[in-house]
């Protein structure tokens, strides 16, 4: 489900934020379904269950998942991403196209890219 690496010099609570921001864009995380409990992802991971809740906090307030007292956390309806993420991975997305053009990778090359959906073009 989510794999971590340890190697990587983004924090952990990150790692698990992307793993499960990813299943649920994908839609492998269904509308509704239940992600796993704190403890239980906690153990599965062998990393402290504040991480955990922390990750799932900031999914919760970018609206990735939602939560029931009592009940769990599932994955949200439908990704209602604030404006604040949106213009992040803008920019990320300006940057890596900025460096790509410097690398020499054309304009044609992405458009073609981004038209079949990120496979290699």
């Amino acid at each position: 489900m989510i794999r971590l690496n340890y190697r990587d010099s983004r924090p952990i609570y990150e790692q698990i934020m992307d793993g499960l921001r990813r299943l649920v864009v994908s839609q492998v995380l269904k509308p509704g379904d239940k992600l796993p409990s704190v403890r239980e992802l906690a153990s599965q991971l062998a990393i402290n269950p504040n991480t955990i809740q922390r990750a799932y906090r900031e999914l919760e307030a970018q609206g990735y998942i939602y939560s029931i007292p009592g009940k769990g956390s599932f994955a949200a309806e439908r990704a209602e991403v604030d404006q604040a993420r949106v213009e992040k991975l803008l920019r990320r997305f300006d940057e890596t196209v900025t460096e790509l053009g410097f690398l020499g990778y054309s304009g044609e090359k992405l458009c073609q890219r981004i038209r079949k959906g990120g496979e290699d073009a």
